[in-house]
């Protein structure tokens, strides 16, 4: 079974460094993980959304602390959901002084949309269109676009001026021998909201006897894309 990364690039996903398509070309059916650690360079976050970053920390979105040299781990499983749909899990933890943060995320291949979609959060609350394509630099880029908000019976789209658009690219150094990635929120109105790059080191795991470990998974599923 192709990746939801090969399935959104089609022939561009060729275009990938081979160590970037390594991390993005596996699916459930491979039974093996990517897991990466590394330092964040800077993590930076404007002062105004401070009070917004700290109530999505309970639901492991984003969060109000910036900072130096920060420790940090990502992993990404391939899993089926409940609902029979391939999904890659984005467990992100931020080793500060104080505490460590989360910022996690599953993403899903949406043929209904014909893209990527990306459930901020581990309860699926938030859930936002990417638009993937392959950078000049063998890297992936990775730009989010609309937003929705699931609650229960209820679903509406977020506007553009309540929220951020995000732009991810994760690349291959060669001469560091290490992953580079670079993020970067804006808002239309206040610009920059958060943003933070860094290096990390991955390896390939075996899922195979451990399977995936209950804290990847999401605490609750969301049916709608």
């Amino acid at each position: 079974m192709a990746s939801i990364y090969e399935q959104a690039l089609g022939e561009s996903f060729l275009q990938l460094h081979p160590r970037i398509r390594e991390r993005f070309g596996f699916s459930s059916g491979d039974r093996v993980a990517s897991v990466g650690t590394g330092t964040m360079n800077r993590i930076w976050h404007n002062r105004f959304v401070a009070l917004a970053l700290r109530l999505g920390m309970a639901r492991h979105i984003m969060f109000p602390n910036s900072g130096n040299h920060v420790p940090f781990t990502i992993e990404n499983y391939a899993f089926v959901d409940r609902y029979g749909r391939e999904t890659v899990s984005w467990i992100r933890k931020f080793k500060f002084k104080q505490a460590i943060r989360h910022f996690d995320a599953t993403m899903i291949y949406s043929k209904r949309r014909s893209r990527i979609v990306d459930y901020l959060g581990n309860k699926q609350h938030l859930a936002v269109d990417l638009q993937i394509s392959a950078a000049p630099n063998g890297g992936i880029r990775i730009l989010s676009g609309e937003q929705r908000f699931y609650e229960g019976p209820f679903g509406f789209r977020i506007p553009r001026l309540l929220t951020g658009t995000a732009e991810v690219t994760e690349w291959f150094d060669d001469e560091l021998d290490r992953y580079r990635i670079s993020v970067c929120v804006r808002n239309p109105i206040i610009g920059t909201v958060f943003r933070y790059d860094g290096t990390f080191e991955a390896r390939m795991v075996d899922t195979c006897e451990a399977g995936i470990p209950i804290d990847v998974l999401p605490l609750r599923e969301e049916e709608r894309e």
